[in-house]
């Protein structure tokens, strides 16, 4: 489902989007792309991609493994996502700047949001 919260400039980073609009209970858990760094300082119980820090701690084979089978999961989690976005893209109204009243952009996006879930749940 399609979830639309709020509309911001497209200068806001992700984290402090989330900040500011989205309060989401302790117990459900986050999947989150790179650009919610600092993410698991708010919300405990969140997956991030793992990062390879080069120099400061060489990993063993294992570990190497183990992050390259996690963020495999999370990736394949984020292309679903990725996908949703697209489709919400090819409306335009996400993808190009946004050259009516600024009044009717949320009630406008909500309805292309209506729109996709309804077509998502007659499949």
């Amino acid at each position: 489902m399609i979830l639309c919260t709020n509309v911001f400039n497209g200068k806001a980073h992700d984290l402090t989007i989330f900040k500011r609009t989205l309060k989401v209970h302790s117990q459900i858990l986050i999947v989150a792309d790179s650009g919610y760094r600092g993410l698991g300082k708010i919300h405990k119980n969140s997956q991030l991609p793992i990062r390879h820090k080069a120099d400061i701690n060489k990993l063993t084979d294992e570990q190497k493994a183990t992050r390259k089978a996690t963020n495999k999961v999370i990736a394949s989690i984020r292309m679903k996502i990725e996908h949703v976005i697209g489709r919400v893209k090819r409306f335009k109204i996400a993808a190009e700047k946004y050259r009516n009243r600024l009044k009717r952009l949320l009630l406008r996006f909500n309805l292309i949001c209506g729109i996709l879930n309804y077509e998502r749940c007659g499949r």
